[in-house]
């Protein structure tokens, strides 16, 4: 019966490829196998997201799509999980706002990248005329010509070396901007500073500290090789994946998703009634997942999938994780799967787990805590 069923769903991939095909899809799918396992999925996503193997940290930032930042600290950690020693300065990463309109730790070198998805033809353009979220807000008070005046201004003391942000603000006052001015371009949201980064004028450097810099000479991709060059770091490292998933992921449409499906040669399969595409990488799916892991807070095996279908977290335990208020907790992965959350209090990691752990895997937690945290005390905490 197993084997029937199998060329059941062999034989309904081949007639789902060959409409694709005939309707002219572009890059053909490549089928590699028509069935896959949910740990089959789980093995391949722990691969290509580094958690198996590391690699150098400007190896992972890059094919990770970068690393969620709104809370530096978090996104240090995810990136030391996954890497060989190398660490934020020798890989040259900065700070910016790139996927989901939220702030990522990335390589300087993806600076192109991601400003083919924020700049367009506003790359570096010093007119601000045209309506944007920022100067539609009530209380917005930089007129387009002040704006453009504070840009040049900030551009020239930027020119200097990376200033904190107060620093910048006290320097604007000095050169006339008001308290009110000073409230929209210093916004604690973004406000005009995250449009000057957005625009291609500014960036972050990977400290925790709040300064800018400039970016460096650069010409941004279009916004199409942009979208296609992280669909295709998406379906290599974060693979196998569902469109739901990058969907996701991306904040994109199902359409777009689809559209970059045809120009990649993705391999697809099904499992549990869903179809997973995914891009051959580097290294075979391991026999076995990392034993234990504490991951970071907005973790990309958290992010990376839609998490109402993650394969990693108990649906039941969805908002433990996922928060109404859009916190994504720092987990603990065990054997491949979350089974608590953790967060860390001064020396001490309050742990709340959601099984009773054997002896032998107590062992492994508390190892993994000390790898990651050496000296920490582990406390168990019913409820974080």
């Amino acid at each position: 019966l197993g084997h029937a069923f199998a060329q059941r769903r062999l034989a309904d991939a081949e007639r789902c490829l060959r409409r694709r095909l005939a309707a002219g899809a572009g890059h053909a799918l490549r089928l590699k196998a028509a069935v896959m396992t949910e740990q089959d999925i789980r093995l391949r996503r722990l691969t290509g997201q580094y958690l198996s193997a590391p690699a150098p940290a400007h190896t992972v930032a890059r094919a990770l799509c970068g690393f969620q930042a709104q809370y530096p600290q978090n996104a240090l950690h995810a990136l030391s999980l996954r890497t060989d020693g190398e660490g934020p300065a020798q890989a040259r990463l900065v700070k910016n706002w790139t996927l989901r309109g939220t702030i990522h730790l990335f390589s300087e070198e993806d600076l192109p990248v991601y400003l083919g998805l924020t700049a367009g033809d506003r790359f570096r353009c010093n007119e601000w005329s045209a309506p944007s979220f920022w100067n539609q807000r009530p209380g917005w008070a930089l007129t387009p010509a002040r704006q453009a005046y504070f840009t040049d201004v900030i551009v020239e003391a930027l020119s200097r070396g990376p200033l904190t942000r107060d620093t910048l603000r006290e320097h604007c006052r000095a050169r006339g901007m008001t308290e009110d001015e000073a409230a929209s371009m210093f916004d604690s949201w973004g406000g005009g500073l995250r449009e000057l980064c957005e625009r291609g004028f500014v960036c972050y450097p990977a400290g925790p500290e709040k300064a800018l810099r400039l970016c460096p000479p650069l010409e941004p991709l279009s916004a199409h090789a942009a979208q296609l060059t992280l669909a295709r770091r998406y379906f290599t490292h974060y693979a196998p994946a569902t469109i739901h998933d990058a969907m996701y992921f991306f904040h994109a449409s199902a359409k777009a998703v689809r559209g970059w499906l045809a120009e990649l040669p993705v391999h697809s399969a099904h499992c549990s009634g869903r179809e997973y595409f995914w891009l051959d990488g580097e290294d075979a799916a391991p026999a076995s997942p990392p034993e234990c892991r504490f991951l970071a807070g907005f973790d990309p095996l958290m992010l990376g999938y839609e998490k109402k279908e993650s394969l990693f977290l108990p649906p039941e335990r969805m908002r433990s994780v996922f928060s109404l208020a859009g916190q994504v907790a720092p987990v603990l992965l065990l054997h491949g799967r979350v089974c608590g959350i953790w967060r860390r209090k001064g020396a001490s990691i309050h742990l709340t787990l959601w099984e009773a752990l054997s002896p032998q895997d107590a062992d492994l937690v508390y190892a993994a805590a000390q790898a990651a945290f050496p000296g920490c005390t582990l406390r168990e905490t019913p409820e974080l």
